[in-house]
């Protein structure tokens, strides 16, 4: 089979195409046919060594995907040849989607559901599950309160606005001018401009979902009404202190994506209900996994990018 893979830590150029073995499934794994396969930051920051997750390369990187099951191991009844499926695997250990056969454990992944292309379906897992853990795990969001999502029309901010409609939020979202009709078309009732306006000028909020960091966080913080919650899906600058919190009287919660077959069941019966969709900015064959990660690295994603092999 042909994977993506590199032999040292570095820019985008550091990625190879090469020929590799095809795995083969053990006891309640499944091998899976790629179909697509997500591009998420956690990618870029792996393979260049800003996070050292897979340790020393050789490695291959990628957590996302979707495909068709080509075969099962031992112990597998859930999951058959000829089944379409999506997941998130074995994060924080190795994934190893870039490839056109990868092997899932049968508690990573579900079955795909019919509303999305494969392409759609790859870009879900991680994306989906950051955002559904975060708003659903942590936040516990209700019917009726007023919920902030910084960078609403990225990967997991598009995804973030939709769950919280659905569970019945007041959705505010920042993102630039031009991608406000995208916004509303997926649910959000105020689109903020941040290039020309202050995303203060919502007013307070019960949730604020904080995807960039930095000042960001403490200008959302001091948004948070006493009692409500911060979720900071940036760990490392989360850009509050426990003495702004605690002063403040809010909750601040962290975002740590974690692989759960019952959470994405839980995103795909949104699917199949019509209210959740995965919104595909560019798709690239495997072979450029370079020039997506250049892409990705820019920030300036609508959505989800995904491979093809």
């Amino acid at each position: 089979m042909r994977a993506i893979t590199q032999h040292t830590v570095g820019g985008p150029s550091v990625l190879e195409l090469v020929e590799a073995d095809c795995p083969e499934p053990a006891y309640g794994q499944v091998l899976i046919r790629t179909g697509a396969i997500g591009v998420n930051p956690v990618d870029g920051q792996v393979r260049s060594g800003e996070s050292a997750m897979l340790g020393e390369p050789p490695f291959t990187v990628g957590w996302d995907i979707a495909g068709t099951v080509e075969a099962a191991g031992p112990g597998v009844s859930a999951f058959a040849p000829g089944d379409e499926v999506l997941g998130m695997l074995a994060l924080p250990g190795a994934g190893n989607t870039y490839a056109e056969y990868v092997l899932a454990s049968v508690n990573e992944i579900v079955h795909k559901p019919a509303g999305l292309t494969m392409e759609q379906a790859a870009g879900l897992p991680m994306a989906g599950l950051t955002a559904w853990q975060s708003l659903v795990g942590l936040a516990r969001i209700q019917p009726g309160q007023r919920v902030l999502v910084h960078r609403a029309a990225g990967g997991v901010g598009h995804l973030a606005v939709q769950i919280a409609k659905a569970r019945g939020a007041h959705v505010i979202g920042t993102a630039s001018a031009a991608k406000h009709d995208l916004l509303r078309g997926l649910g959000v009732d105020q689109p903020i401009d941040y290039r020309t306006r202050d995303f203060a000028e919502a007013g307070r909020v019960d949730v604020v979902f904080d995807l960039l960091g930095g000042a960001y966080g403490e200008r959302s913080a001091r948004l948070v009404t006493p009692g409500g919650v911060l979720v900071s899906a940036c760990p490392q600058d989360t850009g509050v202190t426990p003495e702004l919190i605690a002063r403040l009287g809010v909750r601040h919660a962290l975002t740590i994506v974690s692989p759960s077959a019952p959470d994405l069941a839980q995103l795909s019966a949104l699917v199949a209900t019509g209210r959740l969709t995965v919104h595909v900015d560019q798709v690239l064959p495997l072979a450029e996994a370079a020039k997506a990660h250049e892409i990705v690295a820019t920030g300036g994603v609508t959505g989800k990018l995904v491979l093809v092999p």
